[in-house]
């Protein structure tokens, strides 16, 4: 691709790059982080803004007794370039000064970082903890991060075309646009229209609550209206101001993260008049970060995988034993789960009826990892997380419970385990690019059909389904239904080829890899938003 493409700013709250660089929560941020490794790679024009976190997410440990202790760290980087820039954004009724870095590591493209942590500030620590405190807190960022954001562009003198908004916590990038162009005459609809055709918008969630709402008298309060008139801003976001209402009416286009994602996000959005097109590009996976270029390499020279496969899981069992001091048995079935604890997500399905799934426990037939981490506010999640250690306990040689989910557990767990478990109520997951990472490596993905999943799943040559679309609004019924069903392909499917019919399962090992690599890439996916969202 040429440099002739539109020059893009790529607004997140988070970037996974690196496990050190601890500015990043999760699935958001690792997509961010394989967005401009692909970005860079690929000689495109797009630079990063994002926020120096000082303490970035929750480190989340289970103490000696089995209690789950959130903590938080100050974190130091002697990698952060100073651009000598600082900007300043009105918070509250008074100025807070920013300072922005500039990160070049890891590969990646240039990504501007802000940062209030500076002694002339009475409030240094709105940049202290990603997610952290509460809605003021949150505003407060999500200001730096929009508003900071545009003005250090315009400081650094960096020509944009296209603003990209990552989620709706970006969307007062959008009011600063249109700020901008109400001081050079424009009336405030012209702002408006004007501005959209230079922003869009990817939305995740597809979950009610995970959608940010706040009343616009503290928008109001906070100063995140940026000198628009409140009813102008209330057409944009409405009231109460919704993030993902804004992002969609502040727009020329808008995505979604996968094809049945596109689907529910229209659905879900439909009532928002004088929004975006939604249109569904599916997330990928940044292959060099990711991939496991020795196996794939071996897959695409037609060889037999199992021994390549086998060293990864030999790693992986080799760290359990290093952190938990338990051994795992490399000749059993190794089953992985490892994602954000939310409800809908269901860590512990596998354990809806424990009589069933006790007996392979109890022989180690089936062994399963899952590591988690929950918001320290979602105490739904922390409850989920409880039951898993319950679990654990009563079948402490089969069952290990990982805290602390990180990168360096992913890389490890998405190319070490067997079968990778995925199991959330359907049309409540916008992607899930843990399964993309698992296929790339030759683990087959055990999965409703949620997300990504529903176009990559040949069953029973790619990986297996749970559930078959099952969807109903009575969540008891949805949940037994899914569990049913897990229990059914795990017992009659997955151990019978696991254990009965070696070349099967390495031959779908190689339907997996064979078909999701280059489908499921960061390179695809960057190169469908310069096609289909960007131009």
């Amino acid at each position: 691709m040429q440099n002739s493409n539109p020059k893009v700013a790529y607004f997140s709250m988070e970037f996974g790059l690196d496990p050190s660089f601890k500015i990043y929560a999760g699935g958001l941020g690792i997509l961010a982080g394989d967005y401009l490794k692909a970005a860079k790679e690929n000689n495109l024009p797009v630079v990063g803004v994002g926020i120096k976190w000082k303490q970035g997410y929750v480190e989340q440990h289970i103490d000696k007794d089995g209690r789950i202790v959130d903590s938080f760290y100050n974190n130091e980087y002697d990698f952060l370039q100073d651009t000598g820039v600082k900007i300043k954004v009105n918070i509250r009724g008074r100025d807070v000064c920013c300072k922005v870095w500039k990160v070049d590591c890891y590969g990646n493209s240039e990504l501007y970082l802000l940062d209030t942590d500076l002694p002339e500030n009475a409030d240094r620590w709105i940049t202290g903890q990603l997610y952290g405190w509460f809605e003021e807190e949150r505003i407060a960022q999500e200001m730096i991060l929009g508003i900071g954001g545009i003005r250090a562009l315009r400081a650094l003198n960096k020509n944009v075309d296209i603003f990209h908004f990552n989620e709706g916590h970006a969307i007062f990038a959008g009011f600063e646009l249109i700020r901008e162009k109400r001081e050079r005459g424009y009336n405030p609809y012209d702002a408006w229209n004007e501005s959209r055709k230079e922003i869009v918008f990817t939305t995740h969630t597809p979950v009610w609550e995970g959608n940010e709402f706040h009343s616009l008298n503290i928008l109001e309060y906070m100063g995140a209206f940026n000198g628009l008139d409140k009813y102008l801003v209330k057409e944009i976001g409405g009231e109460p101001f919704n993030m993902t209402a804004a992002g969609l009416r502040l727009s020329k286009k808008s995505n979604a993260v996968s094809m049945l994602h596109g689907r529910t996000a229209n659905e879900m959005w439909k009532s928002i008049d004088r929004r975006s097109e939604i249109i569904s590009i599916t997330n990928g996976v940044h292959l060099g970060t990711w991939g496991d270029k020795v196996l794939i390499d071996a897959c695409r020279r037609g060889e037999n995988l199992w021994n390549y496969h086998m060293d990864n899981k030999e790693k992986l069992i080799d760290f359990i034993e290093e952190e938990k001091g338990i051994k795992l048995d490399k000749n059993k079935l190794l089953i992985g789960f490892a994602r954000r604890a939310a409800p809908y997500k269901r860590g512990d399905l596998i354990f809806t009826d424990e009589e069933k799934i006790a007996p392979l426990l109890s022989t180690g037939d089936v062994q399963i990892i899952i590591s988690t981490k929950a918001h320290p506010l979602d105490f739904s999640g922390k409850e989920i997380i409880k039951h898993i250690l319950s679990i654990e306990k009563k079948y402490p040689n089969s069952v290990v419970f990982l805290d602390n989910y990180n990168m360096n557990k992913a890389l490890l767990l998405t190319r070490g385990v067997d079968v990778w478990l995925n199991n959330p109520r359907v049309t409540k997951e916008a992607c899930g690019t843990s399964g993309m990472k698992a296929a790339i490596n030759g683990v087959l993905n055990l999965s409703t059909l949620d997300g990504w999943w529903p176009e990559a799943c040949w069953d029973e040559v790619t990986g297996w389904q749970i559930g078959g679309g099952f969807v109903s609004d009575d969540i008891k019924l949805q949940d037994k239904h899914d569990a049913e069903s897990l229990y059914d392909v795990l017992f009659n499917k997955v151990l019978k080829t696991y254990y009965n019919d070696r070349k099967r399962w390495t031959d779908m090992m190689a339907a997996a890899i064979n078909g999701m690599v280059d489908r499921y890439s960061a390179d695809r996916m960057i190169k469908e938003y310069y096609e289909k969202l960007y131009k």
